[in-house]
């Protein structure tokens, strides 16, 4: 099964910019769809961005468009989220979860996939000044 790990995060003023990274190993990475979620304190976790296996469709959460990108590279094995002009209420942990399945709804994954997915440890990213 696949397992990922996810990169890039750090401390960060407003308005700057990160890219996180979902770095895969074992399976089949084109195989599964990568989502994005995140965690702040003492909140649920929420969904970020999805993108299908193939890369060739995306989807996001209404309130982060415009502003987070998510991204992969199939012969890399890993999958980006660009993350600009960051605000204090984007702090949290960053986390990204590999779905066995070509396409994705990031409102419903991982929340009702036939087969769990496989989360990373997730990343920290605080935005402050």
């Amino acid at each position: 099964q696949l397992q990922v790990v996810e990169s890039g995060g750090g401390l960060v003023q407003p308005g700057g910019s990160l890219r996180l990274s979902c770095a895969a190993s074992g399976g089949t990475f084109e195989y599964y769809a990568i989502g994005w979620f995140r965690q702040a304190p003492g909140k649920e976790r929420e969904g970020v961005a999805c993108i299908s296996s193939t890369g060739d469709r995306t989807d996001s959460t209404d309130s982060m468009k415009g502003r987070f990108t998510i991204s992969r590279d199939n012969i890399k094995r890993t999958a980006y989220l660009q993350l600009d002009n960051l605000k204090p209420e984007d702090t949290a942990i960053y986390y990204c979860a590999a779905d066995p399945a070509p396409h994705c709804i990031i409102s419903a994954m991982c929340i009702k996939s036939p087969i769990p997915c496989s989360w990373g440890q997730g990343t920290q990213v605080t935005v402050s000044s």
